[in-house]
Parts: structure tokens; sequence; C-alpha cells
């Protein structure tokens, strides 16, 4: 099975098509490659209301439902992907000192 041709879309760092998805997880959206891939870890479908749903295939439920197709997320097989972040955990390191209160004297 392959997405609607409405829902394909160009990746932007490369000229890939790809499709946006809801994850069933946390509905966050996700790229995945527009081209159904046996090799891919995702099982896409497209919900009642006309919008792509996905899953992870895990060990617990390796096998594809009904109206499924197994795809690849884009982040793995992007040829120009976005540089890779910093390993400082999250957090941003201070560039400046921050002034402490100023504290009058009473006269």
């Amino acid at each position: 099975m392959r997405p609607p041709s409405s829902h394909v879309t160009t990746c932007r760092r490369c000229p890939a098509p790809i499709c946006w998805a809801l994850t069933t997880a946390n509905g966050r959206r996700q790229p995945v490659d527009a081209e159904p891939n046996s090799a891919g870890n995702l099982a896409v479908s497209r919900g009642p209301d006309d919008v792509l749903y996905v899953r992870a295939l895990t060990t617990d439920r390796p096998e594809l439902k009904a109206g499924e197709w197994q795809a690849m997320p884009h982040h793995a097989t992007c040829t120009n992907p976005p540089p890779k972040r910093s390993g400082s955990g999250g957090q941003r390191r201070r560039t400046s000192v921050r002034p402490a209160p100023w504290r009058g004297t009473a006269a």
C-alpha cells in the first residue's frame, strides 16, 4: 500500500519524497519515507480523519494490521541530515554572568 499523493511532500534537506504522520504514542509529527520499505520499523496507516498515523513495530507487536504499510523513518535515510546537536544533555552553557539584585544602603 502507498500513501495518497495528497500526503506526499518533499524533504527540505534532500529531494526525497516524504509524508508527515502523527505518532500514536504521543501525537508528535514524524517524517516518514513515502515509499514503502520492508526493512522499515514503522507501521503507517490512514485514519478515518484522512490523517496519517505511525506506530513503531516492536517485538510485542511486529505484524502489520489491515490497512497499514511498512515504512522507514526519514531521519534514517535522509541524504543531508541536520547537524548533530551537542552532547551537553540539552542544557545551554552560560555565556555571561547574571547580575545580582542591586541593594541600596538605607541612609
